[in-house]
């Protein structure tokens, strides 16, 4: 994906519209986690932790942020980070399974992931079939939302929440915004799982080991360490 393909589109009124949508979901979630440490990958040109209170944040993708490097290939120790945000990141992914298990390998139990991605059963996946797949942003893989949340799930993740956005049609110049713009409204009613983007927050769980207890119950010393003495013993006393 090139960069300054990115940077154009999301200068657009397509490119804006998303940005909007999607900043006042991130704003609104990442408040209310706490940690040590907050990493953004990808969509450097939106400041996605802007509203979180983790003391320690820095940015990272493959060509800009403090950290370059590549989505499935974090150069983290394992349970390092708090809150992992991945904006289309899976979209834009050679190998986004193997993104999500880096994922849940740097975050520390408990840690929380928030993902966006595009919807291929909306208006949005519509225009993705009908466009050229060398032009950003047609071009990504628009996974399922199924998809994401089995492969969450496989690595012991739990969805806390999901939220669909951009429920307006895909188009390209401001006006046409304009006049559909109370389609974003109903479409939140009528049509929930139509959005173009949805948003993802899960939190990651351990599976916790279970101690098996000495059933002492059942294993009492008796007095004097004897043996209990079984039936048959008892009948061989009254014979002899």
């Amino acid at each position: 994906m090139s960069i300054e393909k990115q940077e154009q589109w999301l200068a657009s009124p397509l490119g804006q519209y998303l940005q909007e949508q999607e900043q006042a979901l991130f704003d609104r979630v990442v408040h209310d986690i706490f940690g040590f440490n907050a990493m953004q990958f990808g969509m450097l040109q939106m400041p996605l932790l802007r509203h979180c209170r983790i003391p320690y944040q820095f940015n990272a993708d493959v060509a800009n942020g403090l950290i370059r490097c590549v989505s499935h290939q974090f150069p983290l120790q394992a349970d390092s980070l708090d809150l992992l945000l991945l904006p289309h990141t899976l979209d834009f992914s050679e190998h986004p399974h193997q993104t999500l298990r880096e994922a849940a390998r740097v975050l520390v139990p408990e840690g929380h992931i928030v993902i966006t991605g595009f919807n291929p059963v909306s208006a949005w996946g519509a225009r993705r079939l009908a466009s050229d797949h060398d032009v950003y942003p047609w071009d990504a893989n628009f996974l399922s939302l199924m998809r994401v949340k089995d492969w969450l799930a496989l690595l012991d993740f739990e969805v806390v929440e999901v939220t669909m956005a951009c429920h307006m049609p895909p188009f390209r110049n401001s006006s046409g915004h304009g006049r559909l713009g109370r389609i974003e409204r109903l479409g939140a009613r009528l049509w929930p799982l139509m959005g173009g983007v949805y948003f993802v927050l899960a939190k990651k769980r351990v599976v916790s080991m279970r101690l098996i207890k000495p059933a002492w119950n059942k294993s009492k010393l008796k007095a004097g360490l004897l043996p209990t003495p079984t039936q048959k013993t008892d009948i061989q006393k009254k014979h002899e």
